[in-house]
């Protein structure tokens, strides 16, 4: 799993705009930026839709206030059901991205085999990025939702 201090691997995530796809490399996605980077196991699930992006959606002028450039939310999703949620949550502020293959997801160490529910997912979590470079991860223990949350992250910046 991916520590505090290491640089986030090279992938490619999806984001569904009005001007059409659009595929986002990492590399360059949090190069000279700061990133609060979070990460649901599904778009559209209880936990996910009533609280964790909810939370930054509401908080999101204030983790900008710290400093941060951007705000990306992630989930072995398509880019389509990541739009489709964005806008059902009024996420204007929340960059909706699709990890589809879980490559990013696999690359990080934070993948969950979650058999019936979908298969391979995001375990839930929250970091910052600067640079490239993770400077906080919080990832949550199995069925937990405390360490990810926009508080807990607004309160570390």
């Amino acid at each position: 799993m991916i520590q505090q201090g290491q640089t986030l691997p090279s992938a490619t995530l999806s984001e569904l705009t009005k001007d059409g796809m659009m595929n986002h490399d990492t590399n360059e996605l949090f190069a000279n930026k700061k990133v609060v980077l979070f990460a649901v196991p599904g778009a559209f699930t209880p936990t996910c839709s009533e609280s964790h992006l909810p939370g930054f959606i509401v908080l999101a002028d204030q983790i900008k206030a710290k400093g941060v450039d951007s705000i990306i939310c992630v989930s072995v999703n398509d880019a389509f059901v990541m739009q489709a949620w964005g806008e059902t949550q009024n996420a204007d502020e929340i960059m909706m991205l699709g990890d589809g293959d879980a490559s990013f997801t696999k690359a990080l160490g934070l993948e969950m085999d979650t058999a019936t529910f979908g298969g391979i997912r995001s375990q839930r979590y929250a970091m910052v990025v600067e640079n490239g470079v993770v400077t906080q991860l919080n990832v949550e223990a199995p069925k937990t939702f405390e360490v990810s949350s926009a508080e807990a992250i607004l309160t570390a910046l």
